[in-house]
């Protein structure tokens, strides 16, 4: 164990200096067993700072690294670099955390260095026991798997076909477009979303280099960046595909006057149980749900719809179909769900009548929506007064702490476009105006000018008072509190992330943050990538942001995925496990927790073995195995109580 160890103490700025003595940490550093040289410096990850410890690796002969600095999450694959630029082992480093678990939760100089003399006392006391590793390649699958196709996802797809990259996109619905494909127009340009974004669902269907699931999800994934083998479970739609023209006879003569309520058109009108959800729906196909068809609920319907195809399309023998693909990257772009309101009852929604959600609103204005476009009452009259309520499920403690960034901008969007369509008095209630892009403040300034009321302050309650609407609030910056009435009340609700979200965060092995959206690997370095490497994330699924940050995150997701396959080849991590066959009992206990399936049985051995190349070095097997027979490079029983020791010493 006589090695020769170099330590180098980071300054971070000031993020460590401000609280560890970092001169004090070098002359005890010298005093450890195997140290032959040890240093500070400011910036230890600036070329300076990476020149200084090259130079010393080479000069003193040195056989390990400890650098005393932040997370190994922010800076362990530069170091690791460097050792190999150096000549050295990258797997002959060890980090001492001494910024987020020292300087940053301390106040007391003295007691931050004491504890960072210990964190680097067991960095040194395991580096001197670790060993040299070393990678292996393995070959990457062309294909890109891109899951959910609204904007995120299309962008994606069409920035990866663009390339020649084989895509496979697969969404949840019968259609592609998600929440986008339900707006009207968008702020602040005004622009017709359908005359923006239809061309690119048209693009979708067309291009030879993307493979098309809707009504799919993926139920399973295998392997590791590069190599990922996806199930993906194909939902019948009872029409066949390849023969139906989109024509919409079968839903003139479905017998259902009122199946299922219209998730496109956000439940205000009914549907047909064979239906096509709007008309410029990709693809457009006519798709039949098994709930609400009195045929395969029931087995009691004429099948009208079967006369009416000319195409022969329809087909109820169609089953649940499997579908296996392999693809070297993935794109996560499953999008958001709107806040329920039901669970604030205080605003009356699903109690009164005309009492809306944003998204609900927007299919009023659209003129494929259910009114063709008019603002029309439940009764059939035009409202005279409507009041927009800001933040609803966001930026309250209630429900969601966080702002939704785009729920300003839609309702002032709202406000603008209906009193352009109906002269009605239009109230703005609001907590702060957050108008953060392009272009968007001169919106707000524009619909100020409108004469639209802004009151600071938000709706408390939403209440009916002699047949009308009554938003009651606090104006804050008058100091008093209101009332006023309304004909209709618009409701913003903030984003969330969706309802199956933790069902595909476990399916794909991904974090979630306390917000339940999909956790980046770093907020400001790695924004679109995942602590798994290969899987990426574009669009509302890692966050509320609005159309053109959506845009712009695909772009760079599709930008990473290309350029990882395009290597053609990938190391893979060497910290893996690995099984002793000598000590192995067969209890099989390390294959049924190995959340990579990495581990095989053999049956005639009656022993267990790690394939290395699915092992991601989680460590689950070393923890359970009760012979002791798994075992973890990198983290091995020895350089761990080393560590443990020191610290306990």
């Amino acid at each position: 164990m006589k090695k020769a160890i170099g330590v180098y103490v980071c300054h971070c700025g000031t993020n460590i200096a401000s609280t560890v003595d970092c001169e004090s940490l070098v002359l005890f550093s010298k005093t450890l067993p195997g140290v032959r040289i040890a240093r500070d410096y400011r910036y230890l990850c600036s070329d300076p700072g990476q020149d200084l410890i090259k130079k010393d690796i080479k000069e003193f002969s040195l056989e390990g690294i400890v650098i005393a600095a932040c997370s190994p999450r922010m800076h362990e694959i530069t170091f690791r670099n460097l050792l190999k630029t150096a000549g050295l082992n990258p797997y002959c480093l060890n980090i001492a955390n001494i910024r987020e678990q020292c300087s940053w939760v301390h106040l007391n100089k003295g007691e931050a260095t004491e504890k960072a003399k210990q964190l680097l006392r067991a960095a040194v006391a395991r580096v001197l026991r670790q060993k040299a590793l070393e990678t292996k390649k393995v070959e990457i699958k062309p294909s890109i798997l891109i899951v959910g196709a609204g904007i995120a996802g299309i962008q994606a797809a069409l920035t990866l076909a663009s390339e020649g990259a084989r895509v496979i996109l697969v969404e949840k619905a019968p259609y592609i477009g998600g929440h986008m494909a339900q707006l009207d127009k968008t702020f602040p340009t005004l622009d017709c979303a359908s005359c923006i974004f239809t061309p690119k669902t048209v693009e979708v269907a067309r291009d030879e280099h993307i493979e098309l699931h809707v009504l799919s999800e993926v139920v399973g994934v295998k392997g590791y960046v590069g190599n990922f083998k996806v199930s993906i479970k194909k939902n019948p739609t009872y029409v066949d595909v390849s023969r139906c023209t989109g024509c919409g006879d079968c839903m003139e003569a479905c017998v259902l006057k009122k199946g299922a309520l219209s998730e496109f058109e956000e439940g205000m009108v009914a549907r047909k149980a064979i239906y096509i959800a709007f008309p410029q729906a990709v693809p457009l196909k006519a798709v039949i749900d098994p709930k609400s068809c009195l045929f395969l609920s029931l087995g009691k319907c004429k099948k009208s719809c079967v006369e009416a195809c000319k195409a022969q399309a329809i087909d109820f023998e169609q089953k649940e179909e499997m579908i296996e693909r392999e693809v070297g990257a993935i794109i996560i772009a499953t999008g958001y769900d709107l806040f329920d309101p039901h669970l604030l009852p205080q605003y009356g929604y699903g109690v009164y009548d005309n009492v809306l959600t944003n998204l609900q609103f927007e299919r009023l204005l659209s003129p494929s929506g259910p009114t063709r476009g008019e603002i029309l009452l439940k009764d059939g009259s035009s409202p005279k007064a409507i009041a927009f309520l800001h933040c609803i499920g966001s930026r309250d403690e209630n429900a969601n702490p966080y702002c939704s960034r785009v729920c300003c901008m839609v309702s002032m969007k709202q406000a603008h476009l209906a009193k352009e369509k109906t002269g009605a008095e239009i109230y703005e209630f609001y907590i702060d105006i957050n108008a953060f892009g392009k272009g968007y403040q001169e919106f707000y300034k524009r619909v100020r000018e409108e004469g639209i009321f802004f009151i600071r302050g938000k709706g408390s309650e939403v209440f009916k008072r002699e047949g009308r609407l009554v938003v009651s609030a606090e104006d804050t910056l008058l100091g008093i509190p209101m009332e006023v009435s309304v004909d209709m009340v618009v409701l913003g609700a903030g984003l969330t992330a969706r309802h199956d979200a933790e069902k595909v965060a476990q399916v794909f092995g991904i974090n979630q943050s306390s917000d339940r959206f999909f956790m980046e690997a770093h907020p400001k370095l790695r924004p679109v990538a995942t602590p798994v490497e290969g899987i990426f994330l574009a669009g509302c699924c890692q966050g509320p942001k609005d159309i053109p940050d959506t845009v712009a995150q695909a772009s760079a997701a599709a930008a990473e995925a290309i350029s990882l396959v395009r290597k053609g080849e990938i190391e893979v991590e060497p910290i893996t496990s690995w099984i002793d066959p000598e000590l192995c009992s067969g209890c099989k206990l390390c294959v049924e927790i190995c959340p990579t399936s990495a581990i095989q049985f053999n049956e005639l051995k009656r022993i267990s073995s790690v394939n290395e190349v699915l092992c991601k070095g989680c460590g689950a097997c070393a923890a359970i195995c009760p012979s002791k027979a798994a075992r973890q490079n990198h983290f091995t029983q020895d350089q761990i109580l080393s560590e443990v020791e020191e610290l306990a010493g």
